[in-house]
């Protein structure tokens, strides 16, 4: 099997591993998630979902699924009341949906779009290094993994569809940074929080990549909920969420995280996204080749 498929394909496995049934819970709060990147998922969705039923006083299941896409189709389908999503998506979306708590790292509930590059790479420097290059998306709806290097060529007047000579989603920022590493591709956008989490928990791979430039702040990845869920509910996913740093049990659930808590957080976090958006509007972005 050929390295890449080595690594995409056994990714991907690990994202469609279920927690629990896809048949929903009577009374569940029912939570979608992304893949997880902690190396012992299960054990940790396993303590967290009995943190959050504790805290909560109901069922919780957790829903996985490998995109963003899908885990806002689930959504606005109403099969799901919350989510932990990106930025882009939420702000792509905010008429149907309700801001409930924004994780915070070093102290600030904000990250950068981080632009890799292998860590034999001396030279490259900026996006423009890249020009005609293997070039790693994480996911579609990502903002640090695919709006913001977009937005940066569309700014320095590069057409994206037409800079890169060939481009892949990996489908999580893990996956990214382990591409990278592996030499599958010259350079990649990735979400800071990720990258500098391996830097602590899997420096092995992270030493094999360098960061060649980073973005300005960007609101964290936020926990929302979609319209229509009571008021009550979200309000006590908010305070279990941002109650996680008040309890041994929470701060050990943040420790493996790599975050310092939650905190309600604001709309204006992502107004930046939101300027993105409207900058590459009508724009024809890059569509991955492989």
């Amino acid at each position: 099997m050929k390295r890449r498929e080595l690594l995409l394909g056994g990714a991907a496995a690990a994202a469609f591993g279920a927690l629990a049934s896809e048949k929903p819970e009577k009374g569940a709060a029912r939570i979608g998630l992304s893949p997880v990147f902690v190396d012992d998922q299960l054990a940790f969705l396993t303590n967290w979902r009995s943190y959050l039923e504790q805290a909560l006083e109901r069922p919780v299941q957790f829903v996985q699924r490998r995109s963003y896409r899908e885990i806002m189709d689930l959504l606005l389908e109403q099969r799901l009341e919350f989510a932990w999503i990106c930025g882009y998506p939420y702000v792509r979306n905010r008429a149907e949906l309700q801001l409930v708590a924004v994780p915070v790292s070093e102290g600030r509930p904000t990250y950068h779009s981080y632009l890799l590059v292998p860590a034999t790479d001396r030279g490259t420097n900026s996006i423009l290094d890249l020009r005609g290059k293997v070039f790693a998306f994480s996911d579609p709806d990502s903002n640090s993994g695919f709006l913001y290097p977009n937005y940066e060529l569309v700014s320095l007047a590069e057409p994206p569809d037409r800079f890169f000579g060939k481009t892949f989603f990996t489908w999580a920022h893990r996956n990214t940074v382990e591409a990278i590493a592996a030499g599958l591709a010259h350079g990649g956008a990735v979400d800071s929080y990720v990258w500098e989490t391996l830097r602590r928990y899997r420096p092995e791979t992270a030493a094999h990549t360098r960061v060649a430039a980073r973005s300005p702040e960007f609101g964290h990845t936020p926990f929302v909920a979609r319209r229509g869920v009571p008021s009550r509910d979200w309000l006590a996913l908010q305070r279990a969420l941002t109650g996680m740093r008040d309890s041994p049990s929470g701060r050990a659930l943040l420790e493996k995280l790599n975050l310092d808590g939650f905190v309600p957080g604001a709309d204006s976090l992502y107004e930046g996204i939101a300027r993105m958006m409207a900058a590459v509007k009508g724009v024809a972005l890059h569509a991955p080749t492989a």
